[in-house]
């Protein structure tokens, strides 16, 4: 892969996609579904637009992905998120056997770090802290302004 399509620069986009999200008045979480060095999927959260708990940007995306390519395994993509996703969405990603996930900011409240990688299919390999400062930055900006 080269230099140009490599983890920051599809991070970059799943923080296009936070920044959408945030617009919107939606925690600012983005991510992107990544196949063959081309992205499938794009999503943001959207859980006060369509009032649905449910609709976290990774959840979003594995549909949009899972349509794209026709299959509801994701074996062979990379999801880049934002925020280290949630159990829920964990779980999600682990029904889609999707291949891998990079993230940017660590969720120690709620994240998978803190269920253990036994929530993830076995073959997923998990990678973070790509592009940390500026996800975590979306976040706290977001918070900061609601209280």
């Amino acid at each position: 892969m080269s230099q140009l399509l490599g983890d920051d620069f599809f991070m970059k986009a799943a923080i296009h996609q936070a920044k959408l999200a945030l617009e919107n008045d939606e925690v600012p979480i983005g991510a992107v579904i990544v196949v063959n060095s081309q992205i499938i999927a794009k999503a943001h959260n959207q859980t006060e637009l369509l009032n649905d708990v449910t609709a976290h940007a990774e959840m979003l995306a594995i549909t949009s992905a899972a349509n794209f390519i026709g299959s509801k395994y994701l074996n062979d993509c990379s999801l880049y998120i934002t925020l280290e996703p949630c159990a829920m969405c964990a779980g999600a990603l682990a029904w889609s056997q999707i291949g891998r996930i990079v993230y940017g900011a660590s969720d120690n409240k709620g994240g998978i770090s803190k269920f253990g990688r036994s929530i993830l299919h076995p073959k997923t390999k998990v990678e973070f802290g790509v592009l940390q400062e500026e996800c975590q930055l979306l976040l706290k900006q977001f918070f900061k302004n609601k209280r």
